[in-house]
């Protein structure tokens, strides 16, 4: 079983959105080699539509340079990423997404692909309690089988990558 076809089996079902990319930072990539029912969702767009195209299709006018700088860099350095871009779906209508993105290492500590949690948030009404994530909190919370599993990788805490 290839490392795809255990995520496959893995996210299918999860209402988090769950995506993989190939390894190439640059453009036009990375590629979406994978996204489940949740992800085609949240952009608005059939999962067919996705495979085989960059992630950068979300991206629009008030996507923020400094973020996906960020974002890029971590990529690059085969590090982790854990922020908020503003995205927009297929209709255009933006949204704010939680992003944790990992990058999946062989057993050669090279980097093979990346592993993308994502979550649409909303800011947060009132003071913050703590924290940078305080500021968002999840449009839905699912109470699915995966949740255990995602605490367990620690997705969306803070962490280091997954190696394969």
């Amino acid at each position: 079983m290839t490392v795809l076809e255990v995520i496959r089996a893995f996210a299918h079902s999860s209402a988090v959105g769950v995506v993989v990319t190939d390894a190439k930072s640059e453009r036009p990539g990375p590629t979406i080699l994978y996204a489940n029912e949740a992800f085609s969702q949240l952009v608005g767009r059939p999962i067919a539509e996705v495979v085989g195209i960059s992630p950068r299709f979300m991206q629009g006018r008030e996507t923020r340079r400094p973020a996906l700088d960020q974002f890029a860099h971590a990529l690059a350095a085969g590090e982790r990423f854990h922020g908020y871009l503003t995205n927009y779906r297929a209709d255009g209508a933006k949204y704010v997404a939680e992003i944790d993105c990992r990058p999946l290492k062989n057993v050669e500590g090279r980097v093979e692909y990346f592993l993308a949690f994502e979550r649409e948030v909303v800011r947060r009404r009132g003071r913050p309690w703590g924290g940078i994530a305080s500021r968002f909190e999840p449009v839905a919370v699912s109470s699915d089988s995966l949740t255990p599993d995602l605490k367990l990788l620690g997705a969306f805490e803070r962490g280091d990558c997954v190696s394969l």
